[in-house]
């Protein structure tokens, strides 16, 4: 968890926050693409200079226009490109010439329509880097900033109307999820700051607006659409920063199947990565994975309360015992623990409600209805002697009842005030929109569904432990460095690299002749296994290539002339350097450590059970190489068979801290050499009982091949 601070461009102010722009194609006409940004600026009253760019007409909208930027008085911060693609190369040498520091490049026809179109986008590139524009697009829908009323947008989501002013940021590869999402904002009056669309991020991408974006004042959530990434550094530094700025980051990143990820692709040109790789930097990085669209919008409206718990001690009171043993499915789901009430606390409400059952959840069925002083003393209860970081209310259609009115409504205020008024506390209700509205303003958050409520408070206890985490910066400088000229490594090469690393195998010997066999079988003591050595050779036991509990000299020399044979008859055109002996392994729970090289976020280290298991239970999880001996652990507990490892049914508990020891070691190795190596397997990586450590019975490294 390496961290970075971000620094933005300060072209990126001019970009996001600019006080003059000029709009290169703008119609007459306000309802076409080219019109409505001239259109949308003008009706939402931005202060600053406007020049729209029309080589054919004096005025536009009413507005003065000029032919080209280089006939513009001064040198605008922002240029909307909104014309055919053909003409945007130009239009961008021209920003460059006149001094523009930034361009919306509204224009498609690009890299996502492939052959020509990624070759102009290349062009495209180059011509913003030498002439030093910023560039958002192409292929975007632009961009809002509501507090300095710049709509540089063509989206025909806000022809309704805009979103109203608030502490929500939106960052959307694609413009029409963007539009989207603009529209549902403004339905659900969920305020909105800033509304940014890259499209094909030929050069400004959503790290760099998420960067942007965590160090605004008037940014409280960050809401991502996401397709893919394609640098991956710079998109976990400004997921770092945000976390440190402590800005939750709500994404929804598509392309969790192979379809989708093929659409990505194809939609803008993005690298959609391994699924899974992005799950472990979400995690890693304190980002949220929202899985629908109103999952989306509900927990970022609900980051705007800013109470972010930092434990996940979860209590529950209900009107409805049912609906309480739902929540409690729901809270494991998202991570919540609903442990039950200290004894004293349960005696204390036992008192008052001599019917209710109070453990967690708590019911108190409808007799607390008789008496709304008996509401506030109970919810006081529950979070004061509870220890409760949060608290969810099931109060059924209550509150719609006029003989309860505001009654319920302060009573509830004056037992969560009472108890902590800092938890975070969720209503579950059915009432009427002006009711809903009041208990809100009232500074609750208020859903009808408890699986929804749920989900939102396991959000914000995402948020808020993710908060609590310190930011690292991991040194893998001590870790060795690994150069070879070889396309592949014998499993005694992989293991005489990777042992200093810090990597535990077992004393073995090489032997290349039956009597150097002999030799290291007595000197290694029985009993013992044998196995073939070739770096063409991975997958040895298929051939028949091992050979295990050898338990005298004479049945040594068998099994290297058996094991050599094998290999040669199916692997007639092998390098074969010899045959391994070593000792038989000691028993133990035999798990997996591997690293592949992602294409966008580099080395990432893989866990899981070992052996055959992997391939069928697929129990294994990731985590972003380098990482710390604290994160290990944390990745050896997120396996589901991770109670194998604590011990069960009398088994005793297998040495976990030594497995978290090599798990951060490989992570080290990895990112020293992340240049040098394309792939590194251990398995089975055996972990032993107690204390005895752990061992690594095979190795695999796939070097890097020069690119």
């Amino acid at each position: 968890m390496t961290f970075q601070t971000f620094r933005p461009d300060p072209r990126l102010d001019k970009l996001l926050n600019p006080r003059s722009v000029a709009v290169v194609g703008a119609s007459d006409d306000p309802v076409r693409i080219s019109g409505r940004p001239l259109a949308y600026l003008k009706k939402h009253g931005f202060a600053g200079a406007i020049y729209p760019i029309n080589p054919n007409r004096e005025t536009v909208q009413g507005v003065k226009a000029y032919p080209s930027l280089m006939d513009l008085p001064e040198a605008p911060d922002v240029a909307i490109i909104a014309i055919p693609s053909q003409h945007v190369l130009a239009a961008v040498a021209d920003a460059g010439r006149k001094g523009v520091a930034s361009a919306i490049i509204m224009s498609s026809g690009f890299a996502e329509a492939g052959g020509d179109g990624t070759a102009a986008q290349q062009e495209l590139a180059r011509l913003g880097r030498e002439g030093g524009v910023r560039l958002l697009g192409p292929n975007c829908v632009g961009l809002f900033n509501a507090t300095s009323r710049f709509y540089g947008t063509f989206t025909q989501s806000l022809d309704g109307g805009v979103p109203p002013a608030g502490g929500v940021a939106v960052v959307s590869q694609s413009g029409a999820y963007g539009g989207y999402i603009a529209y549902l904002a403004r339905e659900r009056g969920l305020g909105v700051n800033y509304w940014i669309t890259t499209g094909n991020e030929v050069d400004v991408d959503a790290a760099d607006a998420i960067g942007w974006l965590a160090l605004r004042d008037d940014v409280k959530v960050i809401a991502v659409y996401l397709e893919g990434v394609r640098n991956g550094p710079a998109f976990i530094q400004a997921l770092a920063t945000a976390r440190a700025a402590k800005k939750p980051v709500v994404v929804m990143k598509v392309g969790r199947s192979e379809a989708g990820a093929i659409a990505a692709s194809s939609h803008t040109a993005s690298l959609a990565g391994t699924d899974a790789v992005y799950d472990a930097v979400f995690r890693e990085y304190g980002a949220f994975r929202a899985r629908t669209t109103e999952e989306q919008l509900d927990i970022a409206e609900a980051c705007l309360a800013g109470k972010f718990p930092a434990g996940n001690r979860l209590g529950i009171v209900t009107l409805s015992g049912g609906v309480g043993v739902q929540m409690c499915d729901a809270a494991e789901t998202y991570g919540l623990d609903v442990a039950p009430m200290p004894k004293p606390a349960q005696e204390k409400l036992r008192a008052l409600l001599p019917y209710a059952a109070v453990a967690n959840p708590i019911d108190t069925t409808a007799q607390v209805m008789n008496d709304m002083s008996l509401v506030s003393k109970n919810l006081e209860i529950v979070l004061r002697d509870g220890g409760y970081d949060s608290l969810i209310s099931f109060l059924t259609t209550v509150p719609a009842a006029q003989a309860y009115g505001t009654k319920l409504r302060d009573a509830i205020l004056a037992g969560v005030a009472a108890g902590g008024g800092d938890r975070l506390a969720v209503l579950c209700m059915a009432a009427p929109q002006n009711v809903v509205k009041s208990y809100q303003e009232a500074g609750f958050l208020v859903y009808q569904d408890a699986d929804r409520a749920v989900q939102v408070a396991g959000a914000l206890t995402h948020f808020g432990r993710s908060f609590e985490v310190e930011q690292k910066h991991i040194d893998v400088a001590a870790a060795p460095r690994f150069q070879t000229e070889a396309d592949a490594l014998s499993e005694h090469e992989a293991k005489a690299v990777l042992a200093k690393a810090g990597i535990p195998f077992l004393p073995e010997r090489l032997a290349a002749t039956r009597d150097a066999a002999v030799a290291a079988a007595r000197e290694v003591g029985f009993p013992l296994a044998m196995k073939i050595v070739s770096g063409d050779i991975q997958h040895k036991s298929d051939i028949g290539g091992v050979v295990l509990n050898i338990a005298d000299p004479e049945a040594a020399a068998v099994a290297f002339e058996t094991i050599m044979a094998n290999a040669r008859r199916h692997m007639p055109d092998a390098q074969i350097d010899g045959v391994l002996v070593a000792p038989m392994a000691p028993q133990g729970i035999e798990t997996i450590i591997g690293v592949m090289r992602d294409p966008v976020f580099g080395p990432v280290v893989m866990f899981g059970l070992g052996g055959v298991l992997v391939e069928v239970l697929k129990d294994v999880t990731f985590s972003v190489a380098p990482f710390d001996e604290v994160e290990a652990l944390a990745m050896i507990r997120r396996i589901k068979s991770y109670p194998l490892l604590e011990g069960v049914r009398g088994a005793g508990r297998s040495d976990i801290e030594a497995l978290a020891k090599v798990l951060s070691a490989v992570s080290h190795f990895a990112a020293r050499n992340s240049d040098t190596i394309e792939s590194l397997d251990l398995n089975p990586l055996r972990v032993l009982p107690g204390t005895q450590g752990t061992v690594a019975l095979d190795a695999v490294i796939v070097p890097r091949k020069s690119v």
